[in-house]
């Protein structure tokens, strides 16, 4: 199989490349982060501007006609940068809810703004007796008028803290954990009844605790068919799973050439590191599992649009390589770092609380191996 990339996807990835070198150093990602607004709006619109936001938009809605592997290549480069900004959230998650299972006027009147970077998302489905389970909600959308209303509560919102909407996954019909009665809504974040509690998590993003209190939305908020929204989460999950999987090979590869230049430089009785056997094995590991994600990444990548089981699959294999591979590479990276390792002013760290992050959204090991088992 050819995994050459094309002409403008290679222009693609130069220019992320020189966005993260003009705009991301790492001591400036660290004051951003410990900053009170989190991110940067000024790089935002760069990242839109740039067509970054909408790589894989449709040209019709404003977009640049790409797809999943233009994702990829972004999320890759963004990976290797640490960035901040709520990229998955917006290019990845509430445009593939919009692509997949909006109407024409949704995708119309939402599309372009996503790919603007005129407004933005955060993805509220995440339920504390949920445990990875999308269709375990107590979040309930009850008909009234035209339209419904929505109460409930949600864990971990994501970039909630810097969107303007929210996209809401709510039961509308059957039990807590059915599959089917599980319905996906737009909700202004100002709108009457949403209330947050902002919060920055372990790898420096920010992050929303948020309640629904009778927020009442039109039969317009909602995406999709009444109480078939859960095959359309389930596609955008592992569409967001395959992107979390480029973010991580990206952030893996830094852990690895940092670590490599370091035990060439550091030494010991007057002979670099590096040249200790027991410690070229490591590294030798670790460029191993880098190598097998990069592998799995470009599988899941390519078979999003297979049929559903084969596509599953897929991402679980691919969540359970990145989040095994994720903790070899950083820990190793840390301890051959040695004391310098632990301490928040080397960007091994950051780069290994990213990836624990990582291997947490949209499911971790665990999780996936035993949903693998279950479509094998």
């Amino acid at each position: 199989m050819d995994f050459s990339f094309t002409e403008e996807q290679t222009l693609l990835r130069n220019s992320v490349q020189k966005l993260i070198q003009s705009s991301y150093d790492f001591e400036t990602r660290r004051k951003v982060a410990k900053s009170e607004a989190g991110w940067r709006k000024e790089i935002w619109q760069q990242i839109a501007n740039d067509g970054l936001i909408g790589a894989a938009i449709p040209e019709d809605f404003g977009g640049l006609g790409g797809g999943a592997v233009e994702t990829m290549i972004v999320m890759e480069e963004f990976g290797r940068g640490l960035v901040i900004e709520p990229y998955l959230q917006n290019a990845v998650i509430a445009a593939g809810f919009l692509k997949a299972g909006g109407s024409t006027k949704q995708k119309e009147e939402l599309l372009p703004a996503i790919a603007g970077g005129e407004s933005t998302y955060a993805f509220a489905y995440a339920e504390p007796q949920g445990r990875y389970n999308l269709a375990d909600l107590t979040t309930k959308a009850t008909k009234s008028g035209n339209g419904y209303t929505l109460n409930g509560y949600k864990a971990v919102v994501l970039g909630a803290p810097w969107a303007d909407k929210l996209i809401v996954t709510a039961r509308t019909g059957g039990d807590q954990r059915d599959a089917k009665g599980v319905s996906v809504f737009i909700v202004d974040k100002n709108a009457k009844g949403v209330t947050t509690r902002d919060y920055p998590t372990v790898d420096g993003l920010r992050a929303s605790e948020v309640t629904l209190e009778n927020v009442a939305v039109g039969a317009d908020a909602l995406i999709g068919g009444e109480g078939e929204g859960l095959p359309l989460i389930e596609r955008v999950s592992d569409e967001a799973i395959a992107a979390l999987s480029a973010e991580a090979i990206g952030a893996m590869k830094v852990l690895n050439d940092t670590t490599v230049e370091y035990c060439k430089t550091r030494k010991q009785f007057g002979t670099p590191i590096g040249k200790f056997q027991v410690l070229q094995h490591r590294m030798v590991d670790m460029f191993m599992n880098y190598e097998q994600s990069v592998s799995i990444t470009y599988m899941v990548t390519l078979k999003l649009e297979e049929e559903e089981a084969e596509r599953k699959k897929a991402a679980s294999a691919a969540k359970v390589q990145i989040g095994k591979a994720g903790r070899f590479i950083g820990q190793q990276s840390v301890q051959l770092h040695g004391g310098m390792g632990m301490t928040d002013e080397l960007n091994v760290g950051h780069y290994f609380k990213r990836l624990t992050m990582i291997d947490t959204q949209f499911g971790n090991v665990d999780h996936h191996l035993k949903r693998y088992a279950s479509l094998s």
